[in-house]
Parts: structure tokens; sequence; C-alpha cells
């Protein structure tokens, strides 16, 4: 438990500190954002403010989770502080889509356009990240036989039957590519997705630390094993969340309105590969469209958009994504984000109430 405390205190310390000196160092070499000129007029202002700003969330996530496993060592001689390979997995899912929306950023700012990289080429950087991780996730059984990945379809817990390693490396990516782009999608207003993934980050680490303490593995010391949770790290998931938790949070410090930094491809793609690696692993893999329900939302919100123009030639919306729709409805930016945060909190609220009833009701 002193990790969880651990990796979330050091990551919003690192960033609250480090995300300034990212700023002079990205304004300095002029990597500033390049905004679109058929979005809200009130964005323009919003030209050249330093991007790629998810570098500075996910150096603090790696570091965070390291250090606490260090000090909790150094305090606690009977603590276990070896990384586990959950923990390492959803990292490195973290780190590989940072790297693809790091390329895309840095194209953007370089050519001066607003695409980035080819989208074939994005693509092929995600699906070599997502394959990667969902072939790995299928690895390393420990002693009871569970991988950090089921080929189970999952809701609170494993349900239903196998589908087999192939197909699950198919729905692996689709989790990646769907949570990764909902969270890109969001990310349009100053402090929007960031501090949206913090509630999102701080459900999954209670959900981390409620399934350690209903693990099967302590099914004797347990009231009523059947009510128990077959998961392979729960509590080094929780100081991964956690973590990311108190990274994103100080980094919100510096990219809430009016952002002095913008978390890009960079941070966005980095936020939701490792939303759905945590879903993954924590086998929740249909529970986080409810946890991460403003994601969902805002995803939807364009999809109907592009379906709606294509099929009868008019719009639902004045704008996609649904953040902007509201911008032009007159709506302040600083009123979409505050009440887009309280329908993410709603979320996260009837997430972990789903979580603790399935939970409750197999007692």
């Amino acid at each position: 438990m002193k990790q969880i405390l651990f990796a979330g205190v050091i990551g919003l310390f690192l960033t609250l500190v480090g995300t300034p000196l990212l700023i002079k160092l990205l304004a300095r070499k002029g990597y500033g954002q390049y905004i679109r000129d058929d979005g809200p007029r009130e964005h323009a202002s919003k030209r050249g403010t330093p991007t790629m700003g998810g570098i500075a969330f996910i150096l603090a996530t790696i570091a965070a989770y390291f250090l606490a496993k260090v000090i909790t060592g150094y305090v606690d001689e009977n603590a276990d502080a070896t990384p586990t390979f959950s923990g390492l997995l959803v990292l490195g899912l973290m780190a590989g889509m940072g790297l693809v929306g790091f390329l895309d950023d840095y194209i953007k700012i370089v050519k001066r356009r607003s695409l980035g990289l080819r989208a074939k080429a994005k693509m092929a950087g995600q699906l070599i990240v997502g394959i990667a991780f969902a072939v790995l996730a299928l690895q390393f059984a420990d002693n009871r036989g569970n991988t950090p990945a089921s080929t189970k379809l999952s809701f609170i817990t494993d349900f239903g039957w196998t589908i087999g390693p192939v197909l699950f490396v198919v729905w692996a990516l689709f989790m990646i590519l769907a949570m990764s782009n909902g969270v890109n999608l969001t990310d349009g207003l100053d402090g929007l997705a960031t501090g949206a993934s913090v509630l999102v980050f701080g459900a999954y680490t209670f959900i981390g630390v409620w399934q350690y303490q209903e693990s099967c593995a302590n099914a004797q010391t347990l009231t009523n094993p059947n009510a128990c949770f077959e998961v392979r790290d729960p509590l080094d998931l929780a100081v991964v969340a956690s973590a990311l938790m108190g990274a994103c949070l100080g980094f919100l410090w510096w990219n809430t309105s009016p952002a002095k930094i913008f978390m890009g491809d960079t941070g966005s793609l980095a936020l939701g590969g490792v939303l759905a690696g945590l879903a993954i692993c924590s086998r929740t893999e249909l529970l986080v469209a409810i946890l991460g329900g403003l994601f969902v939302l805002i995803t939807m919100s364009v999809v109907i958009q592009v379906g709606s123009f294509r099929l009868t030639g008019k719009r639902v919306f004045r704008m996609a994504p649904l953040q902007h729709h509201f911008e032009l409805k007159g709506w302040s930016e600083v009123l979409v984000v505050v009440r887009f945060w309280i329908i993410q909190g709603i979320c996260v609220i009837v997430g972990l109430g789903l979580f603790y009833a399935g939970w409750a009701a197999d007692k």
C-alpha cells in the first residue's frame, strides 16, 4: 500500500516541478501548437503554445513507479518491491503509444501542418505497439497460471468462453485504438482530457486495491472465496494507476485554462493506450467504457456527425467533437470543461458502483 501512496505523490511532484522546465525547453525550440483555421475563433490565441507536454507525465509516471519501488524496499525490508510483468507491460504500452504520438506531434511542428503523420504510418505505429502488448500480455504466467491478460472477455471479472489468442489480439487492438483515439478527440480544450483522466486513474487505483484485498490467491483467508478476483498483479496495477493519477494532476496545474502547455498526441495516445492496458490487465475490459464514459461520448459525437453528413448531407452538431459544439453555442471554454468533468465524475461513480455491485452479487 505504501507504494501506491509514494507513486502518486512522486508523480505529482515530478510534473509540478518538471513541466515548467519542459515548457521553457519547448518554447525555446519553437515547438508550438498548430491551430486549425476551421475551429472556434477563440482558439486562435492558442497558436504557438508549447505542445508535446505528454512527455512530462509519461516520464514522471515511469519514474514514480520505479522510485516508489526503490523507496518502499528501502524503508520496509519485508515489502515486495519487485516490478511485475503486468505493471511493466502497461507502462510499456503507454511509452510505445506516446512515441507514436511524439512522432506525429514532431512532424506537425516541423512541417507546419495539422495532420502530422500520414494516416497509414500512424496506424502502423499503433498496430505494432498494440500487437506487441497483446502478445506479451498472454505470456509470463504466475504460479497460479494467471497471465497479465486473459483470452476471455471481461466486465467486472472474466466471463463467457475463451475467444482464443488470435481474437484476443484483435480485441486488444480495438480497445487500444478506441481508447487512444477517444482521449485524442477529447483533448480539444484546456485541461479537459487531463482532468477526466485523473478521475479514471483514481478509479483504477481503487479497483486495483480492492482486487488485491479480494484476490483468489488469498482464498483461504476470504469469507467468500467465490467472490474473489483472478488478476495476476492487481496491487501493482494500482501503483501504476496512482502514479498516472498523480502525474496527470500535476500536469493539470499547467494545462488548465489558460494552458501553458498542451499534451499533444504524445500525451493523448499514451493516456488512451495505458487506460486500455489497465482495463485488459485488471479484467475490466467492458467496464472501462463506463469508467471512461466521457471519452466514449465524445467519440460517438464524431461518429454520429460523420455518419449523418455522409448519409443525409446534414450535421447533427454545430461542430464535432462534442465540446466544440457547446463552445459554438456560446458556452465559455471553462464552463464546458467543468461540466464535462462533472459528467466524467458521474461515469466514474456509476462504474465503481457497478464494480462493487458485481462483487457483492457474487457474495
